[in-house]
């Protein structure tokens, strides 16, 4: 194999460095997170294959590939791919309307949409669309989070304390709780409530441990000692090994409203994902790739869904295991998964007797989990805009659903971009006292306007559904000033782009200005403004009479021509 090939393989696959970079020292250490790692995994996987209404396996299944696959394509030397709680009620959102109640097409629907999922997060790698996990703010990112939590754990109400809730509708579902509280079970809310409690003090007091796991292993012997139920509804079989890869048989489905459904899961699923990759990648004083990671989770999804998972993200709480724990390399997702292979293989008569009324307990204790209460307060605190964005966006999840809550979301991001860049901040500059610096003379109570020179920084590029607004704001301000202005100077560092409209916008301003005796000249623009502006032939001068390296140039200029 010549050296090129082995170079492009090195890059598609950067687990494999671990060959020729691994440290002995890094094994025990890797070990040891990885079965942290899969005392996590193993019963937050069962719990949320039930969120989504598929069999336990399945949640087990979702995490033994896609963990290999990521630790041969990922970026991140930290990252734990699996079952997440947002994806899980998203695929939920997609598949029941479709299921018309058969669990087997409800299987085959679960795995079409982590292939196609999968396809679409491969694609953009490819194309080189990893910067759309800056698209959703933190914002409304948190508020999305903060209102799937709640839509969730109300969801589990009803398993908690014993009795099913049909509604799927947020306050017909209170409604329906409060009416059937009187079914209660009380065996089984002693017992979800128990492991609940348990979980909570024991995250608090003694986090390194594996709160879920623990409250799994109570759960079944509690079972195994009592001998009966009660009435506690329990996991129930699960088959034992690890199935064959394979592709269902799919019939009378819609295709392209199953691509249109997962290009909400796609956006959720990787933003979710980057989100703990860039913060863990951050702690650990590394970098990590985008595009890389995009195609790694795809591949990852394929593997999911063809072992007979499902839709898989970055998993933040399983990733905070392994940073805690020690780990040092890939391999931890590696050694997680054969530890969770062999409990496929050797302990699913265990597994049988878990109480469900436990996993909702680990289900709603890692909800509450999603709950950012002390970033809403900060944000409450420095922007009120994105305070109301965030809780509009929690809103529109609650009341409209998890995959409208998507695209509102969306909505959002891109009305709060749009109408940023659609009204850019002009702000006047004025000059520190013996010094050639210009600042903003609102944040600067010391810089000071020069007589007759308006000096203005135009915040955004300029492009046409701008250039009316910042025409308009900028004879605003000449008209606002007390003394007459005989030069105006715009400071064009931060317009890095310039359309043709906008460069017509400029033509006519300069027009207005002339008829009131004003000279527009620029400053500090960059190469690409001046030549729109030189080669339309919208300044009836030379280049160097209106364009300058600096503020200071340009006012020295004005200076020079009124003394004139």
């Amino acid at each position: 194999m010549n050296q090129s090939v082995t170079e492009k393989l090195f890059k598609i696959l950067p687990g494999l460095n671990l060959i020729h970079n691994y440290k002995k020292e890094y094994l025990a250490k890797d070990l040891f997170a990885g079965l942290s790692v899969a005392a996590i995994v193993l019963p937050i996987g069962i719990a949320y294959a039930a969120l989504i209404g598929l069999p336990p396996q399945a949640g087990l299944y979702s995490s033994i590939l896609p963990m290999v696959v990521y630790a041969l394509m990922g970026s991140s030397r930290q990252l734990i791919l699996g079952p997440d709680a947002a994806t899980c009620l998203l695929v939920a959102s997609v598949i029941t309307p479709l299921a018309a109640s058969s669990p087997e097409k409800y299987m085959a629907l679960s795995i079409m949409v982590a292939i196609i999922v999968g396809s679409l997060c491969i694609l953009g790698g490819l194309f080189r669309l990893g910067s759309i996990a800056n698209f959703l703010s933190k914002p409304i990112l948190t508020g999305y989070l903060n209102g799937l939590a709640i839509s969730i754990i109300l969801g589990q109400l009803g398993k908690l304390f014993g009795f099913e809730l049909v509604s799927k509708e947020f306050f017909e579902m209170i409604a329906e709780f409060i009416s059937k509280i009187d079914l209660t079970n009380v065996y089984t809310l002693v017992t979800g409530g128990g492991a609940f409690i348990l979980i909570l003090l024991l995250k608090k007091y003694y986090p390194r441990l594996p709160a879920p796991l623990i409250a799994v292993i109570i759960g079944i012997i509690i079972i195994s000692v009592f001998k009966g139920t009660n009435g506690i509804t329990l996991v129930g079989a699960i088959p034992s090994g690890f199935p064959s890869v394979s592709l269902p048989k799919f019939e009378n489905v819609n295709i392209l409203h199953l691509i249109y459904e997962s290009s909400g899961i796609v956006l959720i699923s990787f933003c979710s994902l980057m989100l703990t990759n860039k913060s863990f990648a951050s702690r650990n004083g590394y970098s990590v790739n985008p595009n890389q990671d995009f195609i790694a989770l795809g591949v990852a999804d394929i593997m999911s869904g063809l072992s007979h998972g499902f839709v898989i993200s970055g998993a933040d709480s399983r990733t905070a295991v392994n940073n805690a724990s020690g780990g040092k390399t890939q391999l931890v997702s590696v050694f997680a998964a054969i530890a969770i292979l062999i409990c496929l293989l050797f302990f699913t008569g265990y597994l049988s007797l878990l109480p469900v009324t436990v996993l909702s307990a680990i289900i709603i204790s890692a909800c509450i989990g999603l709950f950012d209460i002390e970033y809403s307060r900060k944000l409450f605190k420095l922007s009120k805009v994105e305070f109301v964005i965030s809780v509009l966006t929690s809103v529109s999840v609650i009341l409209i659903g998890v995959m409208p809550g998507v695209f509102i979301a969306v909505a959002l991001s891109i009305f709060r971009l749009v109408r940023n860049a659609a009204h850019p901040h002009i702000s006047i500059q004025g000059k520190h006292k013996d010094s050639t610096t210009f600042q903003n003379i609102i944040d600067n109570p010391d810089a000071e306007q020069i007589p007759g020179i308006l000096i203005l920084k135009i915040e955004s590029a300029l492009i046409f559904f701008n250039a009316d607004y910042v025409k308009n704001g900028i004879l605003n301000l000449i008209s606002d000033q007390k003394e007459k202005v005989n030069s105006l100077i715009i400071n064009a560092e931060s317009v890095n782009l310039l359309d043709v409209t906008a460069a017509n916008m400029i033509e006519n301003l300069n027009t207005e200005l002339s008829k009131q005796g004003i000279q527009l000249i620029f400053a500090r623009a960059n190469s690409r403004f001046t030549s729109m502006i030189f080669e339309l032939d919208l300044l009836d001068k030379q280049a160097q009479e209106v364009s300058f390296n600096s503020v200071n140039d340009a006012v020295q200029n004005c200076i020079t021509s009124k003394n004139q």
